[in-house]
Order: C-alpha cells, then sequence, then structure tokens
C-alpha cells in the first residue's frame, strides 16, 4: 500500500504547487493594470482599494484550495488504509 500513499502524497504536493504557481502568476497579470491606475491620480485611491480586495479575495481562494488539497489527501488516506485492512484481515497478499 506504500506505493499508492506515495502517489498520493506526489499528487497532493503537485496540486500544491501548482496552485500556488498559478497564484504567483494570477497575481504578476493583476499587478499590470493597478500599477497603471495607481499611477493616475484621480483613480489611485479607489486603485489601492480594489488591489487590497482582489488580493484578499486571490489569497484566499488559492488558500482554499490548498487547504481542500490538504483534506482530499487525509481523505484518500483514510480510505487506503481502510482497504489495507481488509486485505490484511482476508488474508489477501499484495
Amino acid at each position: 500500500m506504500s506505493k499508492l500513499l506515495k502517489i498520493r502524497d506526489l499528487v497532493q504536493e503537485m496540486v500544491d504547487k501548482g496552485a500556488t504557481s498559478v497564484e504567483e502568476i494570477h497575481r504578476q497579470i493583476a499587478d499590470m493594470p493597478f500599477d497603471t491606475l495607481e499611477k493616475i491620480d484621480i483613480t489611485a485611491p479607489t486603485t489601492k482599494r480594489v488591489r487590497k480586495i482582489h488580493d484578499n479575495t486571490v489569497g484566499g481562494v488559492y488558500n482554499i484550495i490548498r487547504k481542500i488539497n490538504r483534506e482530499v489527501g487525509k481523505l484518500a488516506g483514510e480510505l487506503l488504509d481502510q482497504v489495507d485492512q481488509v486485505k490484511k484481515d482476508s488474508g489477501e497478499n499484495y
């Protein structure tokens, strides 16, 4: 069963790293118009407030993705443990 747990760990790590990479790209792309609008005196105050809301929202969304990923990993581990126990109880070789 350890092979399946290693696969689970690998998938979980890749999802986590992928979410972090996408978040970084998302922020870099969003920074471009925010940076431009913050240079304009009349739009700067509103842009700063909107950027803060955006950044908090983006951070929250990607944090939720990573949290769900951890929870799915825990669930997968529990299910794999149950399968392992059933196989041990039945005397199956694996």
